[in-house]
């Protein structure tokens, strides 16, 4: 059976996900066969397994990091927000329901018994996991049944890090007022503190660690430093999200919707030298980019309506009556149609105009599709032309149909796609990159695109080199290895 260590924090967006990834590489560069894990994660940014389940986007990111093959097992249960009060119930990678916050926590005991048949199994295969909770520990509010942070640290009996964020100012606060929320039968499970995106030289520090430890008698395991690490990301608090301004050889506008799903389909364009890629939620901010990307949504009609009231969707029309691209990914893609409906309440129920700019018209049906997706891109003209049998590889995952068999399709300068991960091969996004140049005069001979697969592994492997010179790897590997008693 494996044994457990779980990575917790005091906030969202401490930097939990990333820490996991990389304890994930350190215990496979040590020889363990060592696998993620979360219990629930909410997040609108998921992955396709191979065989075609639906799992957090930041497994699938720590999977890579361990070297292992996705599988659902490791994210068991997973909330995709369909609205601010509620969101479809995905368990064991298919969709349950979709439920109000209240009707899930209601019912949220039932699915104890996936999380731990899938922990169980995962035990059974693997040396190590590595568990990441979700929010913080101190959601007092919460913690009735809690199976994600506390409570699943008590079933998998695991000793618990708590990370804190230093980027954010309070991080002593935070680390200490944790604890202190945290019920006394389960204090015993925090075995050390980790100090997360520190910026400066770290012995300012050491007065305030030898305090931290005095009050809470945890030690502190280290301080990592900020990092820049490309990493695909959780959710929408997206440092990408922020600070880019109009600008670069290649300007690319992406359309921040407020349910903005997959946004990691895009971060392969920005790697590329000369691409200024940034995310945009009003008129004023938009300029003049020389491509605009909508995105996909875990809504789309909702998202539509939000677009059109914003002032954004006549901004689209505009940018594309003057002849500059535009591409819709997934939900994207089905906001540019003629006509969206919904018959079943898949979403929002009714019928309402698309933005209108391509020949197609959209239906959602109960049914999820969900599958891997891979060859060459069927044929398109317009400035994007050398798309045309240019191969890709990745995943759709959608509600709607939309009448078209085609991986992608054009119309004019306005282009669509299901398909998540279309740049992630070479010929996809350096296509793109080499015709907004070559339509602007620039020349584009010099245009390369990273491999990413290597890229990403070269990242996990800077990503762990940085946690074994910032953290105490020996201390880890014993509170690792002593577990807890319970």
């Amino acid at each position: 059976m494996a044994k457990a260590i779980m990575v917790q924090g005091t906030a969202s967006n401490v930097g939990k996900s990333v820490l996991a990834a990389g304890l994930c590489r350190i215990f496979k560069q040590d020889g363990y066969r060592v696998v993620p894990f979360k219990s629930q994660n909410m997040a609108l940014n998921s992955y396709i397994t191979p065989d075609g389940l639906e799992m957090g986007r930041a497994q699938a990111m720590q999977a890579e990091a361990a070297g292992v093959e996705c599988d659902v097992r490791m994210n068991p249960i997973l909330l995709k927000p369909t609205s601010d009060k509620g969101s479809q119930v995905i368990v064991n990678g298919e969709v349950v329901a979709n439920m109000g916050a209240r009707e899930y926590y209601a019912e949220k005991h039932r699915f104890v018994k996936d999380i731990m048949a899938a922990f169980n199994s995962l035990s059974e295969e693997n040396d190590i996991i590595v568990i990441e909770g979700a929010g913080s520990p101190a959601e007092i509010n919460l913690n009735q049944e809690d199976f994600v942070n506390m409570g699943m640290a008590r079933l998998a009996k695991a000793p618990v890090l708590l990370v804190g964020d230093i980027d954010r100012g309070g991080v002593f606060a935070s680390l200490y007022g944790t604890i202190e929320l945290v019920e006394p039968e389960n204090k015993c499970l925090v075995k050390g503190t980790i100090i997360n995106k520190f910026r400066g030289d770290k012995t300012i520090l050491d007065p305030g660690l030898d305090m931290l430890e005095d009050l809470t008698h945890v030690p502190c395991l280290g301080v990592v430093p900020y990092s820049d690490l490309k990493l695909d990301d959780e959710d929408g608090l997206s440092e990408r999200f922020y600070g880019r301004v109009a600008g670069g050889q290649a300007d690319i506008a992406v359309i921040r919707l407020p349910r903005i799903s997959n946004f990691t389909d895009f971060n392969p364009l920005e790697y590329i030298d000369g691409v200024n890629l940034r995310y945009v939620r009003d008129p004023h901010a938009l300029g003049d980019p020389d491509l605009i990307i909508l995105p996909g949504t875990k809504n789309t009609m909702a998202d539509l309506k939000w677009l059109r009231e914003s002032g954004l969707e006549a901004a689209v029309k505009k940018h594309a009556a003057r002849g500059k691209p535009v591409l819709g990914i997934c939900g994207g893609y089905q906001m540019l149609g003629r006509h969206i409906a919904d018959p079943l309440g898949v979403e929002n129920g009714g019928e309402m105009a698309g933005i209108g700019l391509l020949d197609i018209d959209t239906v959602f049906e109960g049914e999820k599709t969900r599958r891997r997706a891979s060859g060459v891109l069927a044929p398109v003209d317009g400035v994007f032309a050398a798309l045309s049998g240019a191969r890709y590889e990745g995943y759709e995952i959608h509600m709607g149909q939309s009448g078209r068999e085609a991986n992608i399709i054009n119309k004019g300068n306005v282009y669509g796609s299901y398909i998540h991960g279309i740049f992630d091969t070479e010929d996809t996004a350096k296509a793109v990159v080499k015709a907004i140049l070559e339509a602007k005069g620039i020349d584009a001979g010099a245009v390369t695109a990273l491999d990413i697969r290597s890229f990403k592994e070269q990242q996990y492997d800077l990503l762990a080199q940085t946690l074994r010179e910032s953290l105490d790897m020996e201390k880890i590997y014993a509170i690792l290895n002593e577990g807890v008693s319970l």
